[in-house]
């Protein structure tokens, strides 16, 4: 007896019953062969829901999600000092910002900044450093004497370039065992979450308010 389509078949009728609260479809075989169809027509995937870690005790995935979040960048960050290490790199941030000016040209300080979301004081020192080494120069905005715009140097393209190899390992690594369409897949979905935070986080909400705005114009609306 095939004991796993036993099981997967179980697992797709649970799906079935928390899709199917609004009894939409008949608590029956036909209502479940029709639910099947419609899935497969609109292009949606029928998707078996994982394990987590909790969700026996109640654990929500949106939990589970964000610890893994924390937990995938302090991997990435354990990778990174190993890329740099014994390098002219001080840390991550210092060949992620040349990397920035190197794919999108020059831009101001505060561009740059935002672009690797970083609170101001903490990417000023960042930049500040990267002038001190001479990888980056500045110069006053033409279109407007109060700016600075910051662009990557020679110094800055070989030190990038000395440090390259050892940059890409580390991003092979941080990406492990998943399969070529996982990747794509994953890159689609941080798309997706980066589409929803980035104009939040250019919005400069105050922390008092932040949550209860977002919670209530973003999520209580969209879902």
């Amino acid at each position: 007896m095939n004991y796993t389509l036993i099981k997967d078949v179980l697992d797709l009728v649970a799906e079935f019953e928390i899709h199917n609260k609004d009894s939409k479809f008949h608590n029956d075989i036909k209502g479940f062969k029709s639910w099947i169809k419609s899935e497969e027509n609109s292009g949606k995937k029928l998707i078996k829901e994982p394990d987590w870690e909790g969700k026996s005790n109640g654990r929500s995935p949106e939990s589970f999600i964000n610890t893994s979040l924390v937990h995938m960048n302090r991997y990435a960050k354990t990778y990174s000092k190993s890329a740099i290490y014994n390098s002219e790199f001080s840390t991550q941030e210092d060949f992620i910002y040349l990397i920035v000016l190197q794919s999108l040209g020059e831009m101001s300080k505060m561009e740059l900044i935002k672009k690797n979301i970083h609170e101001k004081p903490t990417g000023i020192k960042i930049i500040d450093r990267l002038l001190d080494k001479k990888w980056i120069e500045q110069k006053v905005s033409k279109k407007d004497k109060r700016i600075r715009m910051v662009n990557i140097t020679e110094l800055g393209k070989n030190a990038l370039k000395n440090q390259m190899d050892k940059i890409r390992q580390a991003t092979k690594i941080v990406t492990g065992n998943l399969s070529w369409d996982e990747k794509m897949e994953l890159i689609r979905l941080l798309q997706k979450l980066d589409d929803f935070h980035q104009p939040i986080y250019h919005e400069n909400i105050d922390s008092e308010s932040l949550l209860e705005m977002v919670y209530t114009n973003y999520l209580t609306t969209n879902n």
